[in-house]
């Protein structure tokens, strides 16, 4: 889902910058377009009403930051289904999305086309990434509360003790 974000991401820059240059754009936040990001990226689900009158002011000014809305909105849904679902609509996706013309959609309909096989893999498993990104919390936290340390194989022990697992039980404690 990411890989989308980020393409839309793209999108949404680029028709911000289009505007500026036809003088259309305006100042800070008050752009329907600039101050529309978080709008963009948030699930569908959790919009305030404020971010849904942003999305249609979008939807009636700007067709192609739309259409690439909707196409990440599909694709969120998609990632939804069980994968006997998700594998024609994957691929149908896929193709819309090279065919949208779109410029960073194009690249990702051809990169999920291509991975077609590993990310249905991952629906039928149900995996994520949360517990990487749990581990890398724990990384940066220890490495934030030591300020610095004197060499690298004592930040290397102490991550190892606290990402390890090892229970260790110290002399007079419970």
């Amino acid at each position: 889902m990411s890989w989308a974000t980020d393409a839309l991401d793209k999108v949404r820059t680029a028709a911000w910058r289009e505007a500026r240059k036809k003088g259309v754009a305006k100042k800070g936040a008050k752009d329907p377009v600039k101050g529309a990001r978080w709008a963009l990226l948030k699930n569908e689900g959790d919009l305030t009403a404020g971010q849904k009158a942003q999305l249609e002011c979008i939807a009636n000014t700007n067709e192609t930051l739309w259409e690439a809305y909707k196409l990440k909105e599909r694709l969120r849904m998609i990632l939804k289904q069980t994968a006997d679902k998700a594998d024609p609509l994957l691929r149908q996706w896929a193709a819309d999305a090279s065919l949208s013309g779109i410029p960073g959609f194009v690249q990702l309909g051809e990169k999920i086309a291509r991975r077609h096989f590993d990310i249905l893999t991952t629906i039928r498993r149900g995996l994520s990434n949360a517990r990487l990104e749990a581990v890398n919390n724990k990384i940066k936290t220890t490495i934030k509360i030591g300020y610095g340390y004197r060499n690298l194989d004592n930040l290397i022990g102490l991550v190892m003790l606290k990402c390890g697992g090892l229970n260790l039980q110290l002399p007079g404690r419970q």
